[in-house]
Formats: C-alpha cells, structure tokens, sequence
C-alpha cells in the first residue's frame, strides 16, 4: 500500500484543478504519471512534490499547447521554457488574425454587395497616418471602440481619428481621387496594424466600404479586409467645437523639445510657456527643467500632463516645428505641424496645483 504522503487520483485532482480523467490521460501519456499505483487494485497516487507540475501542465493546456510542446516545455529550463511559451502564444495570436481576416472575406462574400470606393490614396502616405493615429488608440475591458480607428470620407479629404480618452489623434489626408459618396464607420484597429505594412508597399492603395469593413487593394499586393466595430465611437467634433479661443500659443522646435520630455525624471512633467519659451520641468518640482527657445503669444501658462499622455503626441507630430495651442490649464492642447495641418493630436492635462 502507499505510504501516508501520498494521495489517492481524486485528491490530487482537487489539489491540482485537473480531473481524474485528464490524469489518467496525462500518465498514460507519459507526462504525469502518478507516483506510485498499487498493484493489487490498480489505484493511482500521486506527492505533493507533482502539484506544482500538474498545475503548470494545466495552465498550458489552458492557452490551447499541444501536448509535444507541453512535454518540451515542462523539461526545459527556465529561460528555454520561457522561449517556447512565447513561440506558441506568437503561433495562436497569428492564427487568431489570419482567421478574424478570412472570416471578413468570407462574410463580405456571403453578402454580394459590391465594396462602396471611398478613397484611393499613397499606400506610404495612407500607411503613415494609420500609424500615427494608432498610438492613440487602447484597448480598455468594456470599451473595444478605443482600439478602432474611425474613418470619414468625405467629398474632399478622408479623415482618421483615434482616442484613448486622454489623446485624441486625427490625421487628414487628400485623395487621389475623391469618393462616390460620403461615408464612415469604426474600424478595428488591428486589423489597420496588419494592414499598414501591406498598404505601404502598394503604390497607390484602393479603399472600399462594404458590409461589415474596408477593403484595401493595391495592384500586385494581396487585398486587405478591416473588420468595422459596432460600437458608437465617441463625439470628438463636440469635444473639438467647446474648446473656444486659443490663450496661450508655442511654437517649438520639435527635436529639443522631445529630448526635454524625456530626460525629465518624473511621470509628469509641466510646460510653462511664456517669455519666447517651452520651459519643461516634472510636475511635482524637484528639478529645474529646460527651456526649449519658442515663439510665444498670448498670456503666460502653465499645464501638467502625464508623460505617457503628452510623450507621444510630440513624438508622432509631422515636421520639424510644432504649433501649440493652448486654452487653459484645465483644457487639452493641440499639437500640430507648424506648416502642415493634416495631423492634430489633443492631450488631456492633469489637475496640479
């Protein structure tokens, strides 16, 4: 009979959250097998020292490994054990998108509605601005139309726009030629990240509306499928229109003006903007700061952003100078390129004192 450390299968699956069946499938196949089986009643124990492995098996087979990698893993090292998690989490992460995409073809096709054209731009330009409009999206647990890109075709321009609720990016562009008619939707914004190095390397990039996402074609290049959010994206023209007048305005050169948000020390800096300068300092003191030479107008300010707020609006801002506009120390300022106006970015401040 086992000795008294042992545990009988049934105690040992409570212990380890796996069942009694899957133990038994798992000593059969070499992976766990128990510690010691009686020879007369054929029964199953397990130590305490197996708990640990049992779990870890559990917990690979929870993110869908095949049992060769769970046996490679489970004997590895640490760090090589650490490697093959990653391989095969990259694996299912790629088949998940491949699949999200096929399934956009395949419901496209089911509906026979030709794609509505809505623009036809620059795949390098077209690449650029969802790039640039994605670093101010998120993906939020209740909100998934932070992670979309809301797109609008009008008569004249086709406009992207992204928030994560404390940036707001909207990038402009011209097409090359102007659309059917006028159209918007929510698109998911992974799908565009997949698509943006596909689209770069097309000459010029066809986008067309249908049913359930965009569809983006470039000659020789395989088409793109965008899958459309059903969420209502949030009312940025409104939160655009109650700004009001611009107080305070900055124009910065845009290189030293990101090397002085990064050597600052803290998670939240403070820009004084007064007397031909962008002085940048962390929020809670302490330090004192750099001043960045600008041509200032309007009444002395100062505003306090997070550094992750601010950081990447300067750093995705076109051009070498930057135009700020700023309203008020509790309001958003907008970034943009001095000369070119098709990409503005809206950082929300935080409350200092």
């Amino acid at each position: 009979m086992p000795n008294s450390e042992l545990m009988p299968i049934g105690v040992f699956a409570r212990r380890c959250g796996l069942t009694s069946s899957a133990l038994r499938f798992y000593a059969d196949s070499g992976l766990l097998p128990p510690a010691e089986v009686d020879p007369v009643s054929g029964y199953r124990y397990y130590g305490a020292d197996q708990v640990e492995r049992a779990a870890t098996l559990r917990r690979l087979r929870e993110i869908a490994m095949p049992l060769a990698a769970v046996e490679a893993v489970l004997a590895a090292g640490a760090e090589e054990a650490a490697r093959l998690i990653d391989e095969h989490v990259a694996r299912v992460v790629g088949d998940a998108a491949a699949v999200l995409r096929e399934a956009a073809v395949i419901k496209s096709a089911l509906t026979g509605a030709p794609g509505l054209p809505i623009a036809t731009l620059k795949g390098p330009v077209l690449a650029d601005a969802v790039e640039q409009v994605l670093t101010a999206t998120a993906h939020e647990p209740g909100m998934p139309v932070l992670a979309g890109v809301h797109v609008e075709a009008g008569r004249e321009a086709l406009t992207l726009t992204a928030t994560d609720r404390y940036r707001l990016a909207t990038r402009t562009l011209v097409p090359d030629r102007p659309p059917a008619r006028t159209w918007a939707g929510t698109v998911d914004g992974d799908d565009l990240r997949a698509a943006a190095s596909a689209i770069r390397r097309g000459a010029l990039v066809r986008v067309e509306a249908l049913p359930h996402g965009i569809r983006l074609t470039a000659a020789g290049r395989q088409e793109r499928h965008c899958r459309l959010l059903t969420e209502e994206f949030p009312d940025h023209r409104l939160a655009l229109a109650s700004l009001g007048g611009v107080t305070t305005r900055a124009t910065v050169a845009k290189g030293p003006l990101l090397r002085a948000l990064e050597e600052q020390p803290g998670e939240r800096v403070a820009l004084y903007v007064a007397d031909r300068a962008v002085r940048v300092r962390p929020l809670d003191g302490g330090h004192p700061g750099i001043a960045v030479p600008a041509a200032t107008t309007g009444e002395p300010l100062r505003i306090g952003f997070e550094l992750t707020t601010l950081h990447p609006a300067v750093s995705t801002a076109i051009g070498p100078d930057l135009m700020l506009d700023l309203w008020g120390r509790d309001q958003p300022v907008t970034i943009r390129s001095a000369d070119r106006g098709d990409l503005t970015t809206l950082a929300m401040p935080v409350a200092s004192d």
